[in-house]
């Protein structure tokens, strides 16, 4: 094995990366593609990819022209703690190996000089790291597969009321408004910039973390909105009221699978449930474009349960290998950690928190 900085990563080892995830059998997650590791690595000044190379039987072919049979994408910290790459953003993590590869947990960690490697949306299929897992948690999806017009009629089924709320209110906005409109690859930057604003807003509004006040977030999400290659764009989308922005969501795709990742609206049209309109919206110019699926990503939301066709299966956790500093690592982790799961497990205690949240929100506004 060899440790790299993304931006050393060359261009054969990136065709190697991407074939292995041809070959794997497991949806064509753009968060599990070099392009966006590259990313991260050009504001994550500490990551690095693990380059896993073939060694002949008899100890020899682990030269620079040896084959590559693995990836291991990461962000190394103190006292050797590593995480996941983006971990904070990433959706979907994992090290990119060739089926049947003799490999251990350990041996990767050794070589890597990290004492934990921490991660919380790990692919499911990762033989490596799952039964370091400590939680498993549903990632509701839309299977677009057999297109719109079959998911649409899965939702009449599943979702009656969601779908016919939903389309009646997006006539009354188009009819208050002037009109409505979708885009669905979006290329002006003013829209970006005005959906970084109302989810910020939001998470300030709900009492949580703001992410794009963290710059290295912000810079990633300029970087991939313009990165443009066949596993992994950043797709802008938009629905305007008018010439209005009224929603929009900036995910990322790959040929065949979009994950959605940082949806918002304005405020002022809530009535019009705007968000919702706009994954309907989404989910049709997909399934147009080919893609077969989107990842709604973990987390329980209503609009998820009333969106989703099904779910894929995600884990929190840690991989160690036994020591002072992965004690360390146990113990700055492991107690918050389970207080989360705790109260996230508990529905009463769930509401309690989230209205408390909602508090702390109301208080940041004033």
């Amino acid at each position: 094995m060899r440790v790299v900085a993304p931006a050393d990563l060359s261009e054969g080892e990136a065709a190697a990366w991407r074939e292995l995830r041809a070959t794997s059998g497991t949806p064509a997650n753009p968060f599990m593609e070099p392009e966006f590791t590259r990313a991260v690595g050009r504001v994550r000044p500490r990551s690095r990819i693990a380059v896993v190379r073939a060694v002949d039987r008899d100890g020899g072919g682990d030269g620079d022209g040896a084959e590559p049979v693995g990836f291991f994408p990461y962000e190394k910290g103190p006292l050797g703690l590593g995480r996941a790459i983006g971990m904070g953003v990433s959706d979907c993590q994992g090290a990119v190996l060739r089926p049947g590869l003799r490999l251990t947990a350990r041996e990767l960690l050794r070589a890597c000089s990290l004492s934990a490697w921490e991660f919380d949306n790990l692919e499911a299929g990762q033989d490596l790291f799952v039964p370091s897992a400590a939680e498993e948690f549903a990632s509701p999806v839309i299977d677009i597969g057999q297109g719109y017009e079959a998911y649409e009629a899965v939702l009449r089924v599943q979702s009656p009321k969601f779908l016919r709320t939903t389309t009646a209110k997006e006539r009354r906005l188009g009819r208050q408004t002037g009109g409505t409109r979708f885009v669905f690859d979006e290329r002006d930057p003013r829209a970006l910039r005005t959906l970084m604003e109302w989810k910020s807003a939001q998470y300030r509004r709900t009492g949580r973390r703001d992410r794009f006040a963290q710059e290295w977030i912000t810079e990633l999400v300029r970087q991939l909105a313009a990165t443009r290659t066949p596993g992994c764009s950043g797709v802008l989308s938009v629905l305007y009221a008018a010439d209005r922005p009224v929603a929009a969501h900036f995910g990322l795709r790959s040929r065949t699978v979009l994950s959605c990742w940082f949806p918002a609206y304005d405020p002022e049209f809530a009535k019009f449930s705007p968000g919702l309109i706009l994954h309907l919206r989404m989910a049709e110019a997909a399934a147009a474009e080919g893609i077969g699926l989107l990842d709604l990503g973990r987390g329980a939301a209503e609009y998820k349960d009333a969106l989703k066709t099904g779910a894929l299966r995600v884990y929190e956790g840690s991989s160690v290998r036994p020591g002072p500093r992965a004690a360390v690592s146990w113990l700055g982790r492991e107690p918050a950690r389970r207080a989360h799961g705790f109260v996230r497990n508990r529905p009463r205690l769930a509401g309690y928190a989230q209205r408390t949240l909602n508090q702390v929100g109301r208080l940041r506004e004033r």
